[in-house]
């Protein structure tokens, strides 16, 4: 059993597979070791040469040369990063459930607030109403003493003996019927403010009674919708819960970090850039990766971030 000569960066030019255990017709010799790196297979019969990786148990075969040989195309992951990425699955499920959870609550919320501004405005105009009415009752108080007040000026200009005194006290007359008929107007001009606000009130009454009816539907009908979402979200969770279980404590919590700061994407895909070079980008930020981290991601089963945005890199599979 040889070692390949290729070199770590050499090998990842290659086309990806995976071995699938027991499919393939080789006799002497097992795809299995402990530990990291590359080797060689030479099929006794063929002189079939399979090129390796194996990285923390598990087999992948990077290139081969056998006909008969059942192969199926896969990424260069370990259980931990498979593992992610069935959880964050589970976890873009998960929270696309409880937007439309929120979405529902939000709506009764919205309808809800238009029908408190429309009370509010109700209690406004009746509040404009009440100070309306104290201040044509102020008004009209004033109007009747200046009424009296002209009265007694009457009275008085009758008995005047002097045409100066009778000049002074027409002048004074005039003077409070003027200001009487500017009390009047503001009287009237009150009472059509009064009619106006009254009418405007009977509006927004009919458009309360109206949203009140278009709320209650609405509660009958999000309620029945919240609660297959809230039956949905207990589902996912326990799906989410039995994917977690299998991911190391450390990878979980560095996941569930950069979960909260992403609005849930911890993963981003290392992609590649164009089919002629080697060159890889973080598929989160879409800035370039470093070789070292794609060689990583090919032959370890470890948690690589990208050194910008730091979210947890992946390669590019059916599954992602």
């Amino acid at each position: 059993m040889g070692q390949n000569p290729k070199s770590a960066a050499q090998v990842k030019t290659h086309n990806h597979y995976r071995y699938i255990r027991g499919s393939a017709k080789l006799p002497r010799h097992r795809l299995w070791c402990r530990g990291a790196g590359f080797r060689t297979l030479n099929h006794h019969k063929k002189n079939t040469k399979i090129f390796v990786a194996v990285s923390n148990g598990s087999e992948i075969i990077l290139d081969y040369e056998c006909r008969g040989l059942k192969i199926e195309k896969g990424a260069l992951m370990g259980p931990v990063l498979h593992g992610l990425i069935k959880l964050q699955s589970v976890e873009n499920r998960l929270r696309a459930v409880k937007s439309k959870l929120a979405r529902c609550r939000r709506t009764i919320i919205f309808q809800e607030n238009q029908l408190r501004t429309l009370q509010n405005g109700l209690e406004a105009k009746h509040e404009e109403i009440k100070l309306a009415r104290i201040q044509v009752d102020r008004l009209e108080l004033e109007l009747k003493d200046r009424d009296e007040r002209i009265a007694r000026l009457r009275a008085v200009l009758n008995m005047a003996k002097t045409n100066k005194e009778y000049a002074a006290i027409l002048t004074e007359l005039n003077t409070s019927k003027a200001d009487n008929a500017k009390l009047e107007n503001q009287v009237l001009d009150l009472m059509k403010n009064i009619e106006a606000d009254e009418a405007g009130c009977g509006q927004i009454q009919e458009q309360i009674d109206e949203q009140k009816g278009k709320l209650d539907e609405l509660r009958k009908d999000t309620g029945t919708k919240a609660a297959g979402y809230e039956a949905e979200i207990e589902q996912i969770q326990r799906e989410w819960d039995l994917a977690a279980k299998t991911i190391p404590p450390d990878a979980l919590r560095v996941f569930k970090r950069v979960a909260e700061t992403y609005d849930g994407e911890a993963l981003a895909a290392a992609d590649k850039e164009n089919e002629k070079t080697e060159v890889f980008s973080c598929g989160g930020c879409f800035m370039r990766l470093p070789a070292e981290n794609v060689n990583q991601l090919m032959t370890k089963d470890d948690i690589i971030r990208c050194s910008n945005c730091t979210r947890i890199l992946v390669l590019k599979t059916g599954e992602s």
